[in-house]
C-alpha cells in the first residue's frame, strides 16, 4: 500500500484508510481485531472512528487493540458533534462539548493524543469562532496534531479556512465527504476549495454504503436480504434502496461490472480505485465487517484502470449538473 501526504502537511497516511465504524455493530471485538491486524499486515496504518459510533464501543474497541501497538506507528481519526449522552450540552459543536468529547475520546481510545481530531457536520446553534478557537487551544495543549471536517458545505468550509487564518487559529487539513460513483456532487464546490487550499480529502462511504460492491444488477426488484441496503431502507439512511433504484445508478452500474470483467477485478474493487485516483483525493475510508470484505477491498490498489476505462465511468457517473456550475461550464462569448 503506498503512503501519501495529507494535503499540504508532513503527515503521512496509508492511501485507504480504514473505517471503524463497523466495530461494535455489525462487527464484534474479536472479529474487529481480525480486520485491524489485517490492515496493519497489509501496510495500511491510518484508521478512522467517531464518538457515536457503535454508541462509543467502536472508540473503545479500537483503543484496547492500539494499546497493544506502538503508538507512533499509527494515525487515528476520530469526531466530535453528535449527541454521546442525555445532558443538554452533549451534542454540538460549543467549546463545552469539543471538550469533554476529546477528554472521553482519549479515555476510550487509551492514547495521549489524537492525530487527527475532526468535527462531524455543521453546527447551526454554535458560532463558528466558538468552535474554531476551542479547536485551536487542543492543538496547543498536545491533545490533538490535526483537525479536520466532514459534512460540511463549500461555503462552510471556506468559511472556516478564511476565519482560521484572519485570526491565526490551527487550520483544518483535511476533508471527509461522501464521495463516490453514485455521488460526485463534491466536485462542484468542496474539491476545488480542498484542491486550491492545500486540504488532503478522505471520502467515506465509496462503495455507496454496499451499492459499487458487486452484490446489485439491473433487473433486480429489493435488496438482498441482510444487506446495509436492506437496513437504510427500514431506518431510512440515504444509501437506502427507494433512493438509488433509478436509471442512473442501473446505468452506473452496468459499467463498473463490464470494467471490472475487462480487468479482472471486482466491481468494489474498481469502484474503489476510481475514487482513489481522483484529483485531491488521499484515502479513501473502507469499511469491512469481515476480513474476506477487508481483503476485497484492499485489493483496489497497487493497480491503474486505463484512460478509456475511467472516462467510461466518469461518463456513466456524471450527475445532472444544477445552475451555475452549467453556466459556468459553457465557453465564454466574447
Amino acid at each position: 500500500m503506498d503512503i501519501r501526504n495529507m494535503g499540504r502537511t508532513g503527515l503521512k497516511v496509508s492511501e485507504l484508510c480504514l473505517g471503524a465504524m463497523t466495530f461494535g455493530r455489525e462487527s464484534d471485538e474479536a472479529t474487529s481485531r481480525e480486520v485491524l491486524d489485517h490492515f496493519a499486515a497489509a501496510g495500511g496504518n491510518f484508521i478512522d472512528t467517531a464518538d457515536v459510533y457503535a454508541e462509543s464501543q467502536s472508540e473503545t474497541i479500537l483503543g484496547r487493540w492500539l494499546r497493544e501497538q506502538r503508538r507512533e506507528d499509527w494515525v487515528i481519526a476520530t469526531k466530535v458533534r453528535f449527541k454521546v449522552g442525555s445532558a443538554s450540552n452533549d451534542v454540538g459543536l460549543n467549546r463545552k462539548h469539543i471538550l469533554a468529547g476529546v477528554e472521553a475520546s482519549l479515555r476510550r481510545l487509551q492514547t495521549d493524543y489524537i492525530d487527527l481530531y475532526q468535527v462531524h457536520a455543521w453546527d447551526e446553534a454554535t458560532p463558528i469562532e466558538e468552535t474554531l478557537s476551542t479547536l485551536d487551544t487542543l492543538i496547543r495543549s498536545g491533545k490533538v496534531r490535526y483537525l479536520g471536517v466532514s459534512n460540511f458545505t463549500g461555503w462552510q468550509l471556506q468559511q472556516a479556512i478564511d476565519l482560521s487564518a484572519r485570526m491565526g487559529w490551527e487550520p483544518f487539513t483535511c476533508l471527509q465527504p461522501q464521495y463516490n460513483l453514485l455521488c460526485r456532487s463534491p466536485e462542484w464546490e468542496l474539491l476545488p476549495v480542498c484542491q486550491r487550499q492545500g486540504l488532503g480529502v478522505i471520502p467515506w462511504s465509496p462503495l455507496r454504503g454496499g451499492w459499487l460492491s458487486g452484490k446489485y444488477r439491473r433487473g433486480m426488484s429489493a435488496p438482498p436480504p441482510g444487506t446495509r441496503v436492506e437496513e437504510a431502507e427500514a431506518k431510512g439512511w440515504g444509501e437506502s434502496w427507494s433512493a438509488y433504484n433509478n436509471e442512473q445508478t442501473w446505468k452506473v452500474l452496468d459499467t463498473l461490472f463490464a470494467v471490472a470483467e475487462e480487468v479482472d477485478k471486482t466491481p468494489a474493487q474498481v469502484a474503489l480505485n476510481w475514487v482513489l485516483h481522483r484529483p485531491g483525493v488521499t484515502a479513501p475510508i473502507i469499511g469491512a465487517r469481515t476480513v474476506d470484505q477487508l481483503t476485497n477491498n484492499l485489493g483496489s490498489s497497487g493497480w491503474s484502470l486505463n484512460d478509456q476505462q475511467l472516462d467510461r465511468l466518469d461518463q456513466a457517473s456524471d450527475p445532472s449538473t444544477p445552475y451555475p456550475y452549467t453556466a459556468l461550464a459553457r465557453p465564454r462569448q466574447a
